[in-house]
């Protein structure tokens, strides 16, 4: 009505106490579905960082990426996984992650911590830690100069076949909260599987080890090539498990030439290390009893294979480095090989390409073909197996030309320093394993 008070609506009847009640309970379910939401996507982040680590098959990498994922997890900005000497006593090596370029510089001349203040109480009672002050813990003993001031703590032992191999350090959640139970019972879950994998790895690195020293010992000691400078390695694949079959030898022959030999048996496995040994020994002896050209060579090499061995397809290439008059000649043969790459004194790579021929153990029949070469004084000739330049994402010809301008860069290099660079910048993915031999002739 004009000039006076509005007439106001008619009001609501009270809500009856049973929908009360029921919004409630409603409230409740979804605060329950939304924390067993929040608890299946921890659960799913706790199972992917399990996957996460055992995919790792460095310790260094395996135990950083415990370090992180366990950040992940609780939503911490700082984290550390130290390692525990012999003693059990001090932390030996200290994994720390989340620290900015600037708090790492500051911290440079301080060193890692060695397991005193609450770290030590942890090292000392490895049950899980959660501090919400770490300065009012009986055991702090503060921060060293630079160090980030940390606030609140979540430390969980980890254990490896029963015994405490370190503690997961994890501080100061992003959102400012201190660490709950919850917090700490899936870092706990996190520790148990890191032990595991721990351990695993350390088997993996024991196993390459062995496979690794198993395969050297088939391989042979230069002897002394002089007058010509002679050097070799053998880099095992990344897969420590596999054993392989790549070999290289090189002989000196009565008749004063020099025998190079290198050679890859198909396989990664205890047959193809045994092919590969056998195949070289008869290859040798071959060469001593017959003085003959290396196609030859090889071709009676094949059918002696082919009549009382059951080994792999085996690809190899044989070479003599023959003198003629006052300088040399490189004289091989192929059997389905990578060919070998020359260097010259100027510094100009050429990979002296030739009919491949087939590889052993494949056709005994099929005639081989010998190919020559002049090689000038100061000349370096690099034979290698195919482990050097495979990669998947790259054509053979792209690692081939990588592998030329490598060693076209440091052909001036001491030989066994030469075929070392080789070894440690190869344009392969290192999934296979990988032999050179490098011979230099005399200036």
């Amino acid at each position: 009505m004009a000039g006076g008070k509005e007439e106001e609506g008619p009001k609501r009847p009270p809500r009856p106490d049973w929908l009360r009640r029921l919004d409630a309970e409603v409230g409740r379910v979804d605060e329950q579905l939304r924390a067993l939401a929040a608890a299946k996507d921890r659960i799913q982040g706790l199972l992917d960082a399990v996957v996460a680590i055992t995919r790792e098959s460095e310790l260094p990498g395996v135990l950083h990426r415990i370090v992180a994922t366990a950040m992940d997890l609780v939503g911490a900005r700082y984290g550390a996984l130290g390692v525990l000497d012999e003693s059990g006593e001090r932390l030996a090596q200290f994994i720390a992650v989340g620290l900015s370029e600037q708090e790492r510089a500051a911290l440079a001349e301080v060193g890692f911590p060695r397991g005193l203040g609450v770290l030590g109480h942890l090292i000392r009672h490895p049950d899980p830690l959660r501090i919400d002050a770490i300065s009012s813990h009986p055991s702090s003993v503060g921060f060293p100069p630079g160090h980030p001031c940390l606030r609140t703590l979540l430390g969980v032992a980890v254990s490896v076949r029963g015994e405490i191999y370190g503690d997961l350090y994890l501080s100061q959640r992003r959102d400012g909260r201190p660490f709950g139970i919850q917090d700490e019972r899936i870092v706990v879950a996190l520790a148990s599987a890191a032990g595991i994998a721990i351990e695993n790895v350390r088997l993996l690195e024991q196993v390459r080890a062995a496979s690794e020293h198993f395969q050297r010992r088939l391989l042979p000691t230069l002897p002394d090539m002089r007058p010509f400078d002679a050097a070799a390695i053998y880099r095992p694949a990344a897969e420590p498990h596999h054993v392989g079959g790549d070999w290289y030898d090189a002989i000196l022959l009565p008749d004063g030439a020099v025998a190079v030999v290198i050679g890859d048996v198909v396989g990664h496995d205890l047959h193809a290390a045994a092919a590969m040994a056998s195949t070289r020994h008869m290859l040798r002896a071959l060469l001593f009893a017959l003085r003959t050209p290396p196609s030859a060579v090889l071709a009676q090499l094949d059918r002696t294979l082919e009549a009382i061995t059951d080994n792999p397809v085996t690809t190899t290439s044989l070479a003599r480095i023959e003198p003629v008059g006052a300088a040399w000649r490189l004289h091989w043969s192929t059997a389905g090989h990578v060919p070998p790459l020359l260097i010259t004194p100027g510094g100009r790579a050429e990979y002296l390409v030739a009919e491949p021929g087939l590889p052993l153990n494949v056709d005994s029949g099929q005639p081989r073909l010998d190919h020559t070469h002049p090689l000038p004084p100061d000349a370096t000739v690099v034979f290698f197996t195919d482990g050097l330049v495979e990669h998947p994402d790259h054509s053979i010809d792209e690692s081939l030309n990588e592998l030329a301008e490598l060693a076209t860069l440091h052909a001036a290099l001491p030989l066994q320093d030469f075929v070392q660079t080789l070894a440690d910048h190869h344009p392969s993915d290192g999934h296979d394993d990988m032999a050179i031999l490098a011979l230099r002739t005399p200036r």
